[in-house]
């Protein structure tokens, strides 16, 4: 029993919580005080670096969110196991767990090897990666600002893939990919709040997603949404320190051998 049950259905909720997820928590990471004491970068660096308005952030991430729900919908309705009542029969929790490790695992390996192609190809990164490194500061509401194709391959499909190798079902996929979203959003929301649980647990979190922001990073880390595993295997992991500044705020900064 859940508590949408009788409301609106598993697909449904799977399509559009999810973006109601996005921007209820970005919306509270952009409507925080300013917390200097906690920034990666400060207020004066976000201003002078990114070469976005915030109005055009809002409408790509508004415009790649319409494809998802599109593309969810559809992929919901194609896959959906109801019965003839509209009833789905759930499998057990631990079994649910699972399929959701499954679908993590597959996500961080179809965003790692596309990211990491959008880099390494001249065309793709000038054309179209680096819209989303025209943040160069990242914060919460820009997590999903891309160029629409960038979108549409990176997120869109890459969470069609997951849902579909793991064998979710709609219910399981709503909390799947809502889980994705908050962690996304927690990568790019550019600050280090102490207690913070996604650091605590994570090793790919807010500082190691800024390192590749960062112009000596564009090489490195490029591992999202969940794991660093990709990275170590393969040498694009690059660690750093974490270090207070003198005047407020941590700096990631690259460790230097």
């Amino acid at each position: 029993m859940v508590f949408w049950e009788g409301y609106v259905s598993d697909e449904t909720m799977g399509t559009f919580f999810p973006i109601v997820i996005y921007w209820l928590y970005a919306g509270f990471y952009q409507l925080l005080p300013p917390l200097d004491k906690y920034r990666l970068h400060t207020s004066k660096e976000e201003e002078e670096k990114n070469l976005v308005p915030l109005a055009m952030v809002v409408k790509g991430v508004l415009l790649q969110q319409l494809v998802q729900a599109i593309v969810a919908l559809v992929l919901f309705w194609l896959t959906s196991t109801a019965d003839a009542s509209g009833v789905t029969v759930q499998p057990s929790i631990p079994f649910q767990i699972v399929q959701i490790i499954i679908a993590m695992l597959v996500m961080d390996t179809w965003q790692y090897f596309v990211h990491r192609y959008m880099h390494l190809n001249k065309f793709l990164y000038r054309h179209i990666h680096s819209q989303h490194h025209r943040l160069v500061v990242p914060y919460a509401i820009g997590a999903l600002y891309n160029h629409p194709l960038e979108g549409l391959l990176l997120d869109t499909l890459g969470g069609a893939i997951s849902f579909l190798v793991s064998g979710m079902t709609a219910r399981t996929a709503v909390i799947f990919f809502c889980f994705a979203v908050v962690k996304t959003v927690d990568d790019h929301c550019g600050l280090w709040l102490p207690g913070n649980i996604f650091h605590i647990f994570f090793k790919n979190n807010t500082a190691y997603h800024d390192i590749h922001h960062q112009l000596q990073g564009t090489k490195y880390n490029y591992s999202q949404p969940f794991f660093s595993i990709w990275d170590r295997l393969l040498g694009t992991h690059m660690p750093y320190n974490l270090v207070k500044r003198p005047e407020g705020g941590y700096e990631a900064r690259i460790k230097k051998d």
